[in-house]
């Protein structure tokens, strides 16, 4: 295996450095005593932090997102299995327009999908309801989920549950004890890729959420239009914080290689 050299290694210490210095920041800004936006601050507080406890809608948006995200990423992986499955294992009429279409939201705009859905949902009286919101971020996450599912179903053995038929097992058997295994590291990626993407998603959920009903970015990007305080950068350093710690605890007890990668798979 060759080795990396200087050049290289000072281009990857560079590209680490320049994706990692705006979360830097941020987090750093989050810590200042002070009033206003100030970098280098002139000392650390955990003022910012307290004051997240007097903006309730903040809480209530986060849990919000978060239930939205994990239900929205929850029901495009489910759609995805299928659909990864027929396409990795079976050719017909009309397959790649088919995964065109299910790609399709990746090519749209955000702000095109959100006038989009909020003239379509306010014609069939779904305008500010929670539901719409859960079916446009299915919608705008579900390629994400489709692409590393079908990843997984694409390098999957067939003679593996070949082998399980001839033993006399069902097809309920064979997808819930060998088919699900095998992809199991697809669809775990594909749903943490679809979380994310629908926690993060701000452009669309702008036209579809309303003051009772907001997603976490919603509530930050409407708070930044009449205040210029630290207070976002302490809840954006909050989330960071408890994303880190999500990842150490899911990585001490199960791996996040074995989730992610699978296990025995070869590097």
């Amino acid at each position: 295996m060759r080795r990396n050299g200087p050049l290289a290694l000072l281009y990857h210490t560079l590209f680490v450095l320049f994706t990692l210095a705006p979360i830097a920041v941020v987090c750093v800004v989050a810590f200042t005593p002070e009033s206003f936006l100030s970098f280098p601050t002139s000392g650390l507080s955990l003022r910012w932090f307290r004051a997240i406890a007097q903006y309730p809608e903040f809480m209530r948006a986060f849990w919000q997102s978060v239930w939205l995200g994990a239900l929205s990423s929850g029901i495009a992986l489910t759609l995805s299995v299928p659909a990864a499955l027929a396409a990795a294992r079976y050719r017909f009429a009309g397959r790649d327009a088919l995964m065109a279409l299910f790609q399709s939201p990746l090519m749209i705009p955000h702000v095109v999908l959100g006038i989009a859905f909020l003239r379509f949902f306010t014609e069939i009286g779904l305008s500010g309801t929670f539901l719409a919101l859960v079916l446009a971020h299915v919608i705008i996450v579900f390629p994400f989920a489709l692409r590393l599912t079908l990843a997984s179903a694409t390098g999957m053995n067939p003679a593996v549950e070949q082998a399980a038929a001839s033993l006399g097992a069902g097809e309920a058997t064979i997808l819930r004890r060998i088919t699900l295994p095998l992809v199991a590291p697809g669809l775990i990626s594909g749903w943490a890729l679809a979380f994310i993407n629908s926690f993060d998603e701000l452009t669309m959920s702008v036209f579809i959420s309303t003051p009772r009903i907001e997603t976490l970015p919603v509530r930050m990007f409407l708070y930044i239009q009449d205040n210029i305080d630290p207070l976002v950068t302490s809840v954006s350093a909050a989330v960071i914080g408890v994303t880190l710690v999500a990842l150490i605890v899911l990585d001490r007890l199960y791996g996040l290689e074995a989730l992610l990668i699978g296990k025995g798979q070869d590097r």
